[in-house]
């Protein structure tokens, strides 16, 4: 048998391309420079803590004190035992930063459209045209790389699946498994579920067609190996599955015991997130145009305009001088759509839909349905509030829906879809399957459709939009007697930027249904046709991209990998070697997390019971509350603007004997008593516990004498028997007390925090994070890890038989 090097040759070239492409548009990785992301600058700032641990001590912690007092590192970056699926994750991501991420978009959907059988030149288009879009690339520039990370697989996961219903039921099965296995590791859940919700529209695609040509037999078949593969996925990933719901109950995103808001006012009952928090980012019913014209509302919340723009003159108008103008308009508030902050508009591509319109005259089936139903899945949901009768059916009914929130970023599935079906309409385009007359048709009225609207928009735009956002009566009140010409200018600029993209959309399908009438009328060839729109998509996409993210994204990786430097203040207070709290004031995010041992920090999941105390009490600087958390220092401004730290001298301290444990009937009870408790003496709960009362001793002593991210160590002296709270965060599912080295129990007190009972006498207590989930999770972990590599073992076997007895 000889090998098939002219079949992979092909495929080798356009790998080589997807590098040098991936790296040219982050080019200065090359210079050794880092892409600096917001959300990434916070990551650091929580994971400090525990990366420093990981270095210094080769172990991991599973916990952190950086942030909100005290969390599971589950959700930030943590490392778990036989964990190989990751390992084979960051082989696949060889490049630097964000270059990576940007293969695999480019890889993944170059296999999908290989597998739908399309020729590689057009899968390659094909895969540009999905690895540029826009809010793909947007997602790298703020950090959101887990999110990124995610949808880079999904293409690989729909491959393994339809390469099952195609009868190739082992490779099917093997990268099912592994591509599957590798979106999970990428750990964005919310993502994943979205492919989930697209899987099932394919699915019952693959239904109804088993159904008409009498396979079912077939489709339970795939349905079944499919089932299988992911039973082997999730367990290639059991540790981090397992933490994660573990976690989750106890976070933001699992069921309060709260009836009650910190305003007063009746809490929405839900075992998730609040409707109100899932839709702050509805996508408005008019931003659906931005997917075929970037700017059509005004771009991204803060956009340059340059100096010839009406703002610019505004500024010079009211005494600016042009330094200062041209400084004013580079943050210009053009977005005048529904939510509250966009970063860039999620555009798909004028040349990418017009393909995509053509395509539904051309390609049949059960494709076909898949797609555009995915599609418009997804944009309806995308709406949100905006749409709530749709967006209450899938929060109340749907399972798992009300975990996410930002329903906007469910549009990835149509940014994944419309590109798929566009480079199918391009491949029935180049058969001759439909005559000359039927193709000019649907590309006469693909044309019309598509340009006709740019044409409408164009002239008849004064009808139907009037170029006002939200914030407008806002901005016209800020600037006082030039807020109406403020306004004025701000409008002015947003329909120029309007007409712009407009007459670019415009052009862009002209250029492309221009191209393509040339190829029927004989003009042009086939490999013509795939170059010039390879250039025109590039040139569309790329070119908006690089508004939003570009070289100046960049600086030096020093910056981006001590993204904080410590202020005078953060300095004195580091003098401070014990183990106590700090809640900054001066600062947001997870900077506070990156120096010391925070109230505060930045995450999306935060322990919903410390997340709720926060609201209730720590944002209004109850002090009671503040001294149990064992606030030392506060990080404060006087009144001319200097930053100090304020030393608390109440502070209940590491851990302390009460005299009082009280019990109360519901959460609501113990949230609103901690306003008046004093918590030095008296702890309370609403556990089903005994309420006692105990005599301390004024010389009872509990000192804590050992501390790190996953170890306390205390040492008590009393001569009674006596109740201790700990100002540390109770979380049940890890910490395990040990009195003099016997296990012991330990309970949630003061809504938060740790007690327990002590008894007389000298004694050592021990708090130990052994999470049980970690260890059953990574045994699980290895023993899948040896069934897939014997698996592929014997696929490979499989595989090169059936290729000899071929040959």
């Amino acid at each position: 048998m000889h090998f098939p090097i002219k079949r992979i040759l092909p495929h080798l070239l356009v790998l080589v391309g997807f590098i040098v492409v991936s790296l040219a548009y982050f080019s200065p990785v090359l210079k050794g420079k880092e892409i600096f992301q917001s959300d990434i600058m916070h990551y650091k700032g929580m994971a400090k803590q525990q990366n420093d641990f990981r270095e210094e001590s080769g172990t991991e912690t599973y916990w952190t004190n950086s942030a909100f007092g005290g969390m599971p590192t589950y959700q930030l970056g943590a490392h778990y035992p036989h964990n190989y699926i990751k390992k084979l994750d960051l082989t696949l991501r060889f490049l630097p930063r964000p270059a990576d991420y940007l293969f695999l978009y480019f890889i993944g959907f170059y296999i999908l459209l290989l597998v739908l059988k399309v020729d590689f030149k057009l899968a390659g288009l094909g895969a540009l045209a999905f690895g540029f879009s826009t809010y793909l690339i947007i997602i790298l520039g703020v950090g959101h790389n887990a999110k990124a990370h995610a949808i880079a697989y999904m293409p690989l996961v729909l491959s393994g699946i339809l390469l099952t219903f195609r009868k190739k039921y082992i490779g099917g099965f093997l990268l099912t498994a592994v591509a599957l296995a590798l979106e999970i590791c990428a750990n964005h859940f919310q993502m994943t579920y979205y492919l989930l919700l697209l899987v099932l529209i394919l699915g019952l695609a693959y239904l109804v067609d088993a159904y008409r040509n009498k396979e079912l037999p077939h489709f339970f078949k795939s349905v079944g190996i499919i089932a299988v593969a992911a039973i082997l996925a999730v367990g290639l990933n059991a540790t981090n599955i397992m933490a994660t719901q573990e976690y989750v109950k106890e976070s933001t995103r699992g069921k309060s015991e709260l009836t009650i808001n910190a305003d007063g006012s009746p809490k929405e009952v839900t075992s998730g997130l609040s409707k109100d928090y899932i839709t702050e980012y509805s996508y408005g019913l008019l931003e659906t145009f931005n997917l075929y014209i970037p700017r059509f509302m005004g771009g991204g919340s803060h956009e340059d305009v340059g100096p010839d723009s009406a703002m610019y003159k505004f500024y010079t108008n009211i005494g600016a001088s042009p330094v200062e103008a041209a400084r004013e308009v580079q943050a210009t508030p053009t977005y005048w759509g529904d939510q509250s902050i966009v970063e860039a508009p999620a555009y798909i591509g004028a040349v990418v839909l017009f393909l995509f319109v053509l395509a539904l005259f051309f390609v049949k089936g059960r494709l076909k349905w898949w797609l555009v139903g995915g599609s418009i899945l997804s944009l309806l949901l995308s709406y949100g509030k905006n749409l709530g009768f749709l967006t209450d059916l899938f929060i109340d009914y749907v399972p798992l829906y009300n975990k996410f929130r930002a329903v906007s970023s469910i549009q990835v599935i149509l940014e994944l879809c419309i590109p798929v079906l566009a480079i199918l309409g391009l491949t029935q385009l180049f058969k001759n399957e439909d005559d000359k007359e039927t193709k000019e048709k649907a590309l006469k009225y693909s044309a019309m459709i598509t340009g006709g609207l740019a044409l409408v928009f164009l002239l008849f735009k004064s009808y139907f939009l009037d170029f006002v956002g939200v914030n407008d009566g806002y901005f016209r009140q800020a600037y006082g007697e030039y807020g109406q010409s403020f306004v004025d200018a701000l409008r002015e600029d947003r329909k120029s930027m309007f007409n712009a993209d407009t007459i670019r959309t415009l052009v862009l399908v002209l250029l492309a249904s221009g191209t393509i009438f040339l190829f029927l009328r004989e003009k042009l060839s086939q490999g013509k046709v795939i170059l010039i729109m390879a250039l025109l998509i590039a040139f569309d996409l790329v070119g908006v991209d690089r508004r939003y993210v570009n070289n100046d994204n960049f600086v030096s990786s020093l910056k981006v990998n001590n993204p904080y430097q410590a202020s005078a203040v953060d300095l004195e207070i580091m003098k401070d070697q014990s183990h106590y709290r700090v809640f900054d004031l001066t600062s947001g995010g997870a900077r506070a997390s990156y120096f010391h041992n925070s109230l505060s920090g930045y995450h999306a999941a935060k322990l919903g019971r410390y997340n709720e105390l926060y609201e209730f009490h720590v944002s209004r600087n109850n002090m009671e509350v503040l001294n149990m958390l064992n606030t030392k220092y506060i990080i404060a401004q006087d009144e001319k603007g200097n930053v100090f730290p304020y030393t608390n001298e109440e502070v209940n301290g590491n851990a302390w004997f009460v005299s009082e444990l009280k019990t109360v009937e519901t959460a609501n009870e113990e949230m609103l008593l901690l306003d008046s408790l004093n918590t030095k003496t008296t702890a309370i709960s609403s556990l089903p516990i005994e309420a006692k009362k105990f005599t301390v001793d004024s010389l009872a002593t509990i000192t804590l004498t050992d501390f790190k991210p996953n170890y306390l160590k205390y040492t008590s002296n009393n001569s009674n028997d006596g109740f201790v709270v700990f100002s540390e965060i109770y979380y049940g599912h890890g910490w395990q007390a040990y009195v003099d080295g016997i296990a012991a129990e330990h309970m949630r007190v003061d809504y938060v925090l740790r007690g327990m009972n002590v008894p007389s006498g000298t004694h050592t207590i021990e708090f130990k994070f052994e999470p049980k989930v970690i260890a059953t999770g990574s045994k699980i972990s290895l023993a899948s890890s040896v069934v897939l590599v014997l698996l592929l073992i014997g696929g490979a076997i499989f595989g090169y038989k059936k290729m000899n007895e071929r040959a």
